[in-house]
């Protein structure tokens, strides 16, 4: 079946930009036929995506591009992350399995069932997992081809008070989180987020979430590529769980596209 949306959308910024903002994790939106292989009746499946979406976090970016000197390019989700989790492991790699939380998800943010325990993800991983991931591999090569480097900036956010299925949720929860890598995230580009959202209140690295999205093909190897994760805590834009957005997301907008402006230097 053809899903009611399309899987992703890469959306063209300026021709010599090298970054790439890019939202996983903003959509609720499940085709039928996935949505028959979820156990949750209506009311729960709306609860559970009201926890595990990003809201809004579309429209950040959106928002974020359009104030930019030099507009990014946004490599965009349309589908929830309930379908296939774009940017997990799809193998044992996936430190996040042990919570049923893998590429394909078993287990809720509340650690209930969602999906039978003897669910077989490849189905999902080969339809949406797998393009997904060629065709943001296939952004950042033309994006080297023509800029000569990508920045991708991941955007997330995240709840204020940790939810069950966290596996490092007991750290400190800034309005902030930056999440880095030791190869891909360049110290110059931790710097520059920090100036960008100094207005935003504290800052800091990899708590509670680290690493950021690099394509398996460039991940410690490329060094052109460089990356960077920002969870934003959603008290600061919106009302939880999955309420509306607030003033809070136009000063964080703003404070994205001071990033994106650094970044495009």
């Amino acid at each position: 079946m053809t899903p009611v949306v399309p899987s992703f959308e890469l959306l063209p910024g300026a021709a010599e930009s090298p970054v790439i903002l890019h939202v996983p994790h903003s959509a609720r939106e499940i085709p039928p036929d996935v949505r028959a292989g979820i156990v949750l009746d209506d009311s729960a499946l709306e609860r559970e995506l009201d926890h595990i979406v990003d809201a809004h976090t579309a429209e950040l970016a959106e928002e974020a591009a359009g104030a930019s000197k030099l507009a990014p390019w946004r490599f965009v989700n349309r589908l929830s992350r309930l379908v296939v989790d774009p940017e997990r492991f799809p193998d044992e790699r996936e430190e996040m399995l042990a919570v049923g939380m893998g590429a394909v998800y078993t287990r809720t943010t509340h650690k209930e069932p969602l999906r039978p325990a003897d669910t077989d993800p490849e189905p999902l991983v080969e339809r949406y997992f797998r393009p997904y991931a060629r065709a943001m591999t296939d952004a950042v090569t033309e994006r080297l081809a023509v800029a000569g480097r990508v920045v991708i900036v991941d955007v997330h956010s995240y709840p204020t008070a940790p939810l069950p299925y966290e596996l490092h949720g007991e750290g400190p929860r800034p309005p902030v989180c930056l999440g880095t890598d030791s190869f891909h995230t360049p110290p110059e580009l931790v710097t520059a987020a920090r100036e960008a959202f100094a207005g935003c209140g504290e800052t800091a690295l990899d708590s509670p979430f680290s690493g950021t999205y690099i394509p398996l093909e460039f991940y410690g190897t490329e060094p052109r590529v460089a990356a960077l994760m920002i969870e934003i805590r959603r008290d600061t834009y919106m009302a939880e769980p999955g309420g509306p957005a607030g003033p809070g997301l136009t000063r964080l907008a703003q404070a994205l596209a001071a990033l994106v402006d650094a970044a495009s230097r």
